[in-house]
């Protein structure tokens, strides 16, 4: 049912109309009282569950940051099937992002270009929806908060504008992220150089208190970079890495050059990332203790692709791209194709 409506209406409308209107019916399922029935459908019946960040995670399968940017869908993802969604990206700011047509489907390559410009409604109005929904989820998913630089903000004050959003979101975080990794905020990538790196995760760190704290790394890092943020991360006492965000390379790309040029610049996220972003994670395993939290992301689709970032060392993993591809029922096959890999 799912590829037909892709292939026929959903690819046919504007890729971010396309979003809204899913994330609408996303939101409907809590709003209609629906989520338990839904939650008994796409809830994995064996034991999945995963001890980290001192917390439990139902399925070590969440959904990526960039999906749910207001924390607005995190009921409705939870009943899905997600053991944990990352909401944001969040700046301290109020922004609209950049302006449309800023995401664009290469379906040949089963890919998104987007380039969003962290879209949200700022850390204040996100505290108090987090609120709700920490007063209210139950047995819900754990929830993750990706927090990132406003762009009105310049880059030598980012760490300020960081911490308003730390002081407002840590408390109402499972875990906190910090995003220096989107290509869409201009200087953002430029605060991965280890002298701005440094400060600006110990300022949030302090900050945070109790709250685990997380980076999120770019894939077009050299191996180098990646081996000396992972080691900073250490060094520091972070409580885990998160690899990898898009990409701003196109190589290997088998949908038509005129199309990949005119969506234009942006991050490419979906299955071309799944090579490096793999690479990237056992860069970062090779260098780090077990016990550090390595949460892997970029190009998963298949249950086969989560369970071989498992086995790469990965302590979670999170999809976002395939889920526009897939449909509703994603994660659901995730959590299946999980149990019987494990039954085997």
């Amino acid at each position: 049912m799912y590829p037909f409506l892709f292939r026929h209406v959903l690819t046919r409308l504007d890729p971010e109309q396309a979003h809204h209107l899913a994330f609408l019916v996303i939101q409907a399922i809590p709003a209609l009282k629906l989520d338990r029935l839904v939650a008994r459908f796409t809830h994995p019946a064996t034991d999945l569950s995963v001890q980290a960040l001192g917390l439990t995670f139902r399925t070590p399968f969440g959904v990526a940051a960039g999906f749910d940017k207001d924390a607005k869908g995190i009921k409705g993802l939870c009943a899905l099937g997600f053991g944990h969604v990352e909401v944001g990206t969040i700046t301290a700011r109020a922004q609209p992002g950049n302006p449309r047509p800023r995401l664009f489907r290469l379906v040949p390559d089963r890919a998104v270009i987007n380039r969003m410009g962290f879209n949200n409604g700022g850390a204040a109005e996100a505290s108090l929806r987090l609120a709700r929904v920490r007063s209210s989820r139950g047995a819900g998913p754990v929830v993750g908060v990706n927090i990132g630089k406003s762009r009105v903000v310049d880059v030598d004050d980012a760490v300020g504008d960081y911490l308003q959003s730390a002081r407002a979101l840590a408390p109402m975080a499972d875990y906190l992220v910090v995003n220096v990794s989107s290509p869409n905020t201009p200087g953002l990538r430029g605060l991965q150089e280890l002298d701005k790196l440094a400060p600006l995760l110990s300022a949030v760190k302090a900050e945070a208190g109790r709250t685990p704290l997380l980076v999120k790394i770019a894939p077009d890092l050299s191996d180098d970079e990646v081996v000396k943020i992972s080691t900073l991360a250490v060094e520091l006492g972070l409580d885990g890495i998160i690899a990898t965000n898009t990409t701003i390379s196109r190589s290997g790309l088998t949908t038509d050059p005129a199309v990949v040029e005119a969506a234009g610049a942006g991050g490419l996220s979906g299955a071309p990332l799944a090579a490096r972003a793999l690479e990237v994670l056992r860069i970062i395993r090779g260098v780090v203790p077990e016990s550090l939290c390595v949460i892997s992301v970029g190009g998963v689709d298949t249950a086969a692709d989560v369970d071989e970032r498992l086995r790469a060392g990965a302590t979670l993993v999170q999809g976002y791209t395939a889920f526009l591809y897939r449909g509703p029922l994603w994660a659901r096959g995730i959590n299946r194709g999980l149990a019987r890999i494990r039954r085997r």
